[in-house]
């Protein structure tokens, strides 16, 4: 699977380890920034892996913050994106089970880097269950 991802500084650290991650699972990375703990304005790397998303450039996005909540907000303006932010095991299977999400939020504040790393793994193994809800939001796109 191609995947994009983005975090601003504060993000940046789990940014590196999930990419190591999806590395070693065999998928391809597109790595849309940012380069550093250097701070940032997270708007400027998070859009562009959203619009990789949206644009079928990529399959799925996961994009970091302190908390996620900004990073989230900013994926979810572009159209087509179902961006979900991901604090534990069932919010993942959740975000994909029941909503189809394309998109995964993290913040690196709010968890440990060990379930930031199993929120990646069960986001991506987790088939839509289908549902007349999420046919009715991507109606709404």
């Amino acid at each position: 699977m191609k995947i994009a991802i983005a975090s601003d500084h504060a993000g940046f650290a789990y940014k590196e380890q999930i990419k190591t991650l999806l590395a070693s699972l065999g998928h391809e990375v597109r790595d849309f920034g940012t380069n550093s703990e250097a701070p940032v304005d997270y708007p400027l790397f998070i859009r562009p892996g959203a619009e990789a998303v949206a644009s079928g450039e990529c399959e799925r996005g996961i994009v970091l913050g302190g908390s996620g909540n900004g990073e989230a907000i900013v994926a979810n303006k572009v159209r087509g994106i179902r961006c979900a932010l991901c604090w534990s095991l069932d919010t993942a299977r959740w975000s994909r089970e029941h909503n189809d999400a394309n998109v995964l939020a993290i913040g690196e504040r709010t968890i440990p880097v060990e379930l930031a790393l199993e929120i990646v793994r069960v986001w991506l193994t987790t088939p839509f269950a289908g549902g007349r809800h999420t046919a009715r939001v991507k109606e709404i796109e």
